[in-house]
């Protein structure tokens, strides 16, 4: 286990290596830079902009340029070109705002994708069958920022129930995090259905119920948790698909987070921050998938890492 765990964690490094490549070049292939855009409408001179981007490097050919980002993540030492903050004081201080705004689309999204896709398998070919998959194809099928304009004109403007915007309480949690939850129940609903039809067709489950198990005890204790690891996997890939998805979300209800302080970034071209956002998330995304691999043992006491 412990061989395992260190040779995942440092699988990790050539692929942040990769992304922060990447990210470095696409960035690079925006055009303009940061500097200009800030002081070109203020009417500064041609020298002052040449000096303020000699001054944080901008002049330096690319490579010098990505290794000064790369040793600057590895120290902490990189800021942003606009507020001068170090980017990882800024993700200290507003991934914790992401992550609640994940975390609770993810429990909306499993309350109620999994007992969508139990009953869905329990009753196949059933009227509830079709509805909770025809339910599911339009949660899949409705983009975010739709859907978010939708729940705000309904909720916030039509019904008054909740803000339409803003970031603190949970009042102004629940719709950014319906949002991003509906697409998300949709394919867990999905995917618990189909594995779930799969096990009640296994042997197993036929001994189960001829011992006499309540059909309770047959769907929860042995079906359900075998149906789970591709379910498990599932929810991994999701957590990272959230916390990059919360750009959208957090942008249309102007909730603090690192997704709208990207966009901010990516339009100011404020390259250190971006890269820096980019990176520390990537790296979020690939511990959660790490941590994903090892609760299969936990869940399947057969799986062997």
């Amino acid at each position: 286990m412990a061989r395992y765990i260190a040779a995942r964690l440092l699988s990790m490094i050539p692929v942040l290596f990769i992304v922060s490549l990447l990210v470095f070049l696409m960035i690079h292939l925006i055009p303009g830079d940061p500097v200009t855009t800030m002081l070109q409408r203020s009417g500064a001179s041609k020298e002052r902009i040449a000096s303020i981007q000699h001054e944080l490097g901008l002049d330096q050919p690319l490579p010098v340029q990505y290794w000064t980002f790369v040793k600057g993540m590895m120290t902490g030492d990189i800021h942003s070109i606009r507020t001068r903050q170090s980017v990882l004081e800024s993700f200290k201080e507003l991934f914790p705002k992401t992550l609640e705004l994940a975390a609770a689309a993810m429990l909306i999204s499993i309350l109620l994708g999994v007992p969508i896709g139990i009953i869905a398998a329990t009753r196949q070919n059933t009227f509830l069958d079709y509805f909770s998959m025809v339910l599911s194809f339009v949660g899949v099928s409705m983009p975010d920022f739709w859907l978010a304009l939708m729940l705000i004109y309904l909720f916030a403007v039509k019904l008054n129930w909740v803000p339409a915007s803003g970031g603190e309480g949970l009042k102004r949690l629940i719709l950014p995090a319906l949002v991003l939850a509906v697409g998300q129940a949709a394919l867990i609903a999905r995917m618990v259905r189909s594995n779930m039809i799969e096990v009640l067709n296994d042997e197993y489950i036929k001994t189960a119920r001829a011992k006499g198990l309540s059909e309770r005890t047959v769907i929860l204790r042995h079906a359900l948790q075998n149906a789970l690891i591709p379910t498990i996997t599932i929810l991994g890939l999701l957590v990272g698909y959230l916390l990059s998805g919360a750009v959208i979300v957090e942008t249309i209800f102007a909730r603090p987070g690192i997704g709208r302080l990207m966009v901010d970034a990516i339009l100011a071209r404020d390259y250190p921050q971006v890269q820096g956002l980019v990176l520390l998330t990537s790296f979020i995304y690939l511990l959660v998938n790490a941590i994903t691999d090892i609760s299969y043992v936990w869940i399947d006491p057969r799986v062997r890492l």
